[in-house]
């Protein structure tokens, strides 16, 4: 006899259980990829010295080269956002994982200003879709009180990926040249979109908001759990979202308290990526041109880089108890250290130490906004509200380089760039508050478009 047809609540099933094997080995994989996510989008800042001195690069020339990186990732995220929210998830990402790791491995062969732009956009546009996809894919899998931590962990990888990025850099560079490490980078990165394509799965959560492919919800959900016998006949609902079957408009975005966390949101992550960018691109050669060694230089970067993800580690838990609220404590810290370094002077092994502090904590506050960037949009728009987030944010990332070329070309003391830096943890730590007290008034993340009601897919 057939067994009898029943109602599984998805949302419920997946906050009422612990996190086990299934969730520790997407976040692996998800780790693992966004690794080679962060290694490969770091590159170019790191090998930027060997290319300016073999391809005669002036600074404005090294600037625009970083800004069409950022520029491809904003136009990749909104693309792999929408097609992810179309799809799914795990087609969307694995295309994304191939993709960039052939770029990363073909920008070996450009060998001239011209071949590296048209280049690094291609890859940025392919780095673009991966970061917010991921999120999405482990948001919709883990309870709510964990969903800022998944998030932390997975950049982690991008920041451990983006700090191995200088000693790589300097243990190849000097034997296989620049183009060596994105070899090496590139294929990494291969090997990685291959262990995507027979391990990720597609998002439950995903499917059931778009009432698809009962079959694959089944055969997912006993994946979960072995024991729970769910079959292509049971009915599948979301009691915490509306069902949405219908297509991604931009308006969605901003409907019910969504039209004050979206433009917050957006703009505590163009000040917090603005800060991230200038640093990451142009640390490297700031040390250098204050005199210390290329290597110590490209060292120092990268001890700041881990030291920003320890903090955004630490921050995490505080994020999924606190809320938003937490997310405000690293900019706060963060812009009276960079204007102590920007502003006073300092003997080289102080000054090192407190710029590292200061950098450290601009990388944990923006830990802290990324943790929170999916969380507010249910699953049906999930991958759009982290990926619009995202792409916006690269506004910030696209100028980061351009204004950090106009400062270091200005005539300024070239450590009065610090000081200029400690506008965006100011900005950050503003909008951070006033998301915090807009959340609070809300009684749970999933209320944020109607009421809620259940999903089917049948």
């Amino acid at each position: 006899m057939a067994s009898a047809r029943r109602s599984i609540d998805i949302a419920t099933f997946i906050n009422e259980r612990k996190l086990g094997p299934f969730n520790f080995r997407l976040i692996v994989l998800s780790w693992l990829i966004t690794v080679f996510d962060g290694f490969d989008m770091m590159l170019i800042s790191f090998t930027a010295p060997w290319m300016r001195d073999e391809l005669s690069l002036s600074t404005h020339q090294l600037g625009n080269v970083f800004s069409a990186g950022l520029f491809g990732m904003m136009v990749g995220g909104f693309a792999f956002a929408y097609i992810g929210d179309r799809i799914g998830r795990r087609q969307t990402i694995i295309g994304a994982a191939f993709a960039f790791g052939i770029l990363t491995t073909a920008t070996a062969l450009a060998q001239s200003y011209e071949a590296l732009l048209i280049l690094r956009f291609l890859d940025g546009f392919a780095i673009g879709g991966m970061l917010p996809l991921a999120w999405a894919l482990n948001i919709e899998y883990v309870p709510t009180k964990y969903r800022s931590t998944v998030v932390t962990v997975i950049m982690v990888g991008y920041s451990l990926g983006s700090s191995l990025a200088g000693p790589v850099t300097v243990w190849l560079a000097p034997t296989y040249g620049w183009e060596g490490v994105f070899v090496f980078g590139g294929l990494g990165t291969i090997v990685c979109a291959f262990a995507l394509l027979f391990w990720l799965p597609e998002s439950v959560r995903f499917l059931a908001s778009k009432n698809l492919k009962p079959d694959l919800i089944a055969k997912t959900l006993n994946k979960v759990d072995p024991t729970l016998g769910a079959t292509a006949q049971d009915r599948f609902v979301l009691s915490d979202e509306k069902q949405d079957t219908s297509n991604f408009t931009a308006a969605k975005l901003f409907k019910g308290d969504l039209k004050w966390l979206t433009p917050l949101l957006w703009l505590a992550y163009i000040a917090s990526t603005l800060a991230v960018y200038f640093k990451a691109n142009w640390g490297p050669i700031v040390y250098e041109d204050l005199k210390f060694s290329r290597e110590t230089a490209a060292y120092v970067s990268s001890i700041g880089g881990i030291a920003g993800a320890v903090l955004g580690l630490l921050l995490m838990r505080f994020t999924d108890g606190k809320g938003p609220l937490a997310v405000a404590v690293y900019p706060a810290v963060a812009f009276p250290l960079l204007l102590l370094v920007g502003l006073v002077p300092m003997e080289p092994t102080l000054f090192l130490i407190v710029s590292v502090a200061a950098t450290s904590f601009v990388g944990g506050a923006h830990f802290g906004i990324l943790s929170i960037a999916g969380v507010f949009y249910p699953s049906a728009i999930r991958a759009n509200g982290a990926g619009w987030a995202t792409s916006v944010a690269k506004i910030g990332g696209i100028a980061g380089p351009i204004i950090g070329a106009f400062v270091l070309a200005s005539g300024l003391p070239i450590v009065r760039s610090f000081a200029i830096l400690a506008l965006c943890p100011a900005v950050l730590a503003l909008c951070a508050l006033g998301i915090g007290m807009i959340v609070k008034r809300r009684k749970a993340p999933a209320d944020v478009l109607n009421t809620a009601q259940p999903a089917a897919a049948e």
